[in-house]
């Protein structure tokens, strides 16, 4: 088994966030194209041997917001759990059972309270404070200066270093090769999977690695995008970024 890791999939493309609209308690669906394209997420990236592995994820958590979980559904992974937003066990979309991965919607992941920002563009939140004298030497910038009547990045860095924490002592801390009591080599499953929002996904990554978020973390992930993090030298004291995909594929002769 390779060192724990944890995937964080931003929802997929919904109108709001076509026209840079601030979404965030905001409960609105998935466009079409962004339905295709998470399916199309799920056949490239989920298998055993693409980038996740569904017999290797141990939980999955997932944001409150509907446009998140419609995501997980579409990627297909095989859930043998229930989808806790689903009322009836027959109401399960998948016959193909790849994960034994339990499943837990949790507000740690909700996106960012956007307060008063609400289904404004950044152009218009930053007209809209300079017209009202506020910062008027400096453009607005979330990091920074959070959001009016919504969460200030120290807000959002409590409770997501809390679940950060979760994550490293449920599923992780003494998960690594053949540490004391963990029978890794037999494949049990040491992988986690997220999937919620840009804002709250881009600051998660941030915390992962202990970076402040008034420093602005300076990351990218798109609507329907992919990110994972691990550690360093096989040690949960060394949390990191994975860059690349580290994709497994056979080589045919």
């Amino acid at each position: 088994m390779p060192d724990p890791r944890v995937f964080i999939i931003r929802h997929g493309e919904t109108e709001w966030s076509l026209n840079g609209r601030h979404t965030g308690s905001t409960d609105i669906p998935l466009t079409a194209n962004g339905e295709k394209r998470i399916r199309a997420t799920g056949k490239a990236l989920v298998g055993d041997d693409r980038l996740i592995v569904p017999g290797n994820l141990a939980h999955i958590y997932v944001s409150p917001r509907r446009r998140a979980q419609r995501t997980l559904e579409l990627l297909d992974l095989g859930c043998r759990d229930r989808y806790p937003w689903h009322q009836k066990p027959a109401s399960h979309p998948s016959l193909d059972i790849r994960t034994n991965a339990s499943i837990s919607v949790t507000d740690a992941i909700r996106e960012w309270d956007y307060g008063d920002y609400e289904g404004l563009t950044s152009a218009q939140i930053r007209t809209s404070r300079q017209e009202r004298g506020i910062n008027v030497d400096q453009e607005w910038d979330i990091w920074r200066d959070g959001c009016e009547g919504g969460e200030a990045p120290e807000d959002v860095e409590k409770r997501l270093d809390a679940f950060v924490r979760e994550i490293r002592t449920k599923w992780h801390e003494g998960r690594f090769g053949k540490e004391a009591g963990w029978k890794g080599e037999k494949g049990e499953p040491n992988d986690v999977l997220i999937v919620a929002h840009g804002h709250i996904l881009r600051s998660f990554a941030a915390r992962w690695i202990g970076k402040e978020l008034r420093d602005n973390p300076s990351l990218i992930l798109e609507a329907g995008g992919v990110g994972t993090l691990s550690y360093e030298h096989h040690n949960i004291a060394e949390p990191a970024i994975l860059l690349g995909g580290a994709f497994v594929v056979d080589v045919v002769e």
